[in-house]
């Protein structure tokens, strides 16, 4: 073990002071590791950046001796006990510890530098639950004294940002990968998929022609569902939300680890609409009940009965709703991962996309928008699901004579279209079809404009505008507006494999 302690390197008038701040979590010894581990191997700073800053550190001159080693790396130049020394000659703390003497004692004391990830943890860890501590000290504070402006829901608000932001600091770091570990990724996803018949590579999205399109909803994907108001955007990500949770279930894989093999747990981030509202409509469907019937309360017997069954059948579904307003996207991401690891998530459905904020004031729309869907795509890589978010549309698409939608009718769609891996629009001809309707006395138009309305009528399109690793092109659904139901069309598919 290492000579160098942590009561060493204080005064001896600060004996006590030492003592007493033990109260507080720290290591002084893992913090003289990490930086003798730095100053005699300076590639171990690769491999610790990502997870500590010099604030990490609980000693004020371990802080300084960091930042400069920090800032030297950073532009190439070495890190040692000699070349730090010139950076330090007249730091006060230093020579209180003894001077450059220290930095080599430093060097020379650490053990391995193949430990220094551990220390960096460590240190790291300890540096969070001073931050709690400190937290929990001002919300203490705070609380107990009473003032007419400062309410203690607004207090409960803060305290649960500055909390977010906290776990914000555990972002997971990635690095390079050897290609024998990405090829046995893709082996272990094309036998996942050639299980399942050769049909699917992801989660089923419930809708049979989408899924033989997109090969179900995949894994790091992030999903743009794109729409005009009306087109039934909301009404086709609750579908398949609810498709994935009602199946949702735990088994064990090939190689004998457990976790889902059907289903999913589902995350919905309902900006616009409350979750009250949003349950209502999953249950219109399940029990086949009129979603405004429900919201007057004008059912039948027999129509209540069925909607309160579906409830108690849906009451146990894996579908979880957070309909917080104006969610900046940090926040978003952390609520995300506290599901992953509390409840498990497979599938994460964010409505819409321009209702989320930034985490920071951007100087324009169009930045703000860029970081929500790069964060996005952060999510959906980082917790290793699909991400769908919807998104509106400008109002070019009704001047237009064809108003099916396109790529360019995306809002802010430079970002958006970039950073999706995915993009499909809604489009009901019918919606538009039925505001056409001529006079009554205008006899020909109206035989027209009804033989129009009957080859469109309870039909909808999937429109796929851009597919990173599948092809473009258009899907048909059925739509049954009184349920907002989306449903498979009875028909011959081509993709289908011959038995």
């Amino acid at each position: 073990m290492s000579e160098l302690r942590a009561v060493e390197i204080r005064k001896p008038g600060e004996i006590a002071e030492a003592a007493a701040a033990q109260a507080v979590p720290f290591s002084i010894e893992a913090e003289q590791q990490l930086l003798g581990a730095l100053l005699t191997n300076n590639e171990v700073y690769d491999h610790v950046s990502r997870i500590i800053q010099a604030g990490h550190f609980y000693d004020p001159v371990h802080r300084r001796i960091y930042e400069i080693c920090a800032e030297r790396i950073a532009r190439n130049a070495l890190a040692s006990p000699v070349t730090i020394k010139a950076f330090m000659e007249h730091d006060a703390g230093l020579k209180e510890l003894g001077g450059p003497a220290y930095l080599a004692r430093l060097a020379g004391a650490a053990i391995s530098s193949h430990a220094a990830r551990d220390y960096a943890q460590m240190i790291r860890e300890f540096a969070l639950r001073r931050e709690l501590i400190g937290l929990g000290q001002d919300i203490a504070a705070r609380a107990s004294t009473v003032t007419v402006s400062d309410s203690a829901e607004e207090q409960i608000k803060e305290a649960e940002q500055i909390l977010y932001k906290l776990g914000e600091q555990g972002v997971a770091e990635r690095g390079f990968q050897s290609f024998l570990a990405a090829v046995t990724g893709a082996l272990n996803a094309a036998n996942a998929a050639f299980s399942r018949g050769g049909g699917l590579s992801g989660i089923s999205t419930g809708l049979v022609d989408l899924d033989g399109k997109m090969g179900g909803l995949n894994r790091s994907d992030l999903i743009i569902l794109a729409g005009r108001p009306s087109m039934g955007k909301t009404s086709l990500a609750t579908n398949i939300a609810f498709n994935v949770a009602k199946v949702h279930r735990l088994g064990e894989f090939p190689d004998g680890s457990h976790g889902t093999v059907a289903g999913g747990v589902v995350g919905f981030f309902s900006l616009e609409m409350s979750a009250e509202q949003l349950a209502a409509r999953i249950l219109s469907e399940a029990a086949e009940v009129p979603s405004e019937a429900i919201r007057r309360g004008d059912m039948t017997e027999d129509e209540f009965r069925r909607f309160v069954k579906a409830a108690h059948d849906l009451q146990n579904c894996p579908l979880y709703i957070d309909d917080t307003p104006a969610l900046p996207i940090n926040q978003l991401a952390a609520r995300a991962r506290k599901l992953k690891r509390t409840m498990g998530l497979d599938l994460l459905i964010v409505d819409y996309l321009q209702l989320l904020r930034a985490a920071s004031a951007k100087d324009s729309r169009v930045n703000e928008v860029s970081e929500i869907t790069q964060g996005l795509k952060a999510i959906a890589k980082e917790l290793d699901i699909p991400v769908v978010a919807l998104s509106q549309l400008s109002r070019q698409v009704e001047a237009r004579e064809d108003k099916r939608p396109q790529l360019s009718d995306l809002r802010e769609s430079g970002s958006i279209e970039q950073d999706a891996d995915i993009v499909m629009f809604v489009f009901r001809e019918e919606y538009y079809r039925e505001r056409e309707k001529p006079a009554d006395h205008d006899l020909d138009k109206m035989a027209n404009w009804q033989q129009i309305m009957e080859s469109c009528h309870g039909k909808a399109e999937v429109i796929i505008g851009k597919q990173r690793h599948g092809p473009i092109g258009t899907v048909e659904l059925s739509f049954e507006g009184r349920f907002t139901r989306f449903g498979n069309l009875e028909k011959h598919r081509s993709w289908d494999r011959p038995e």
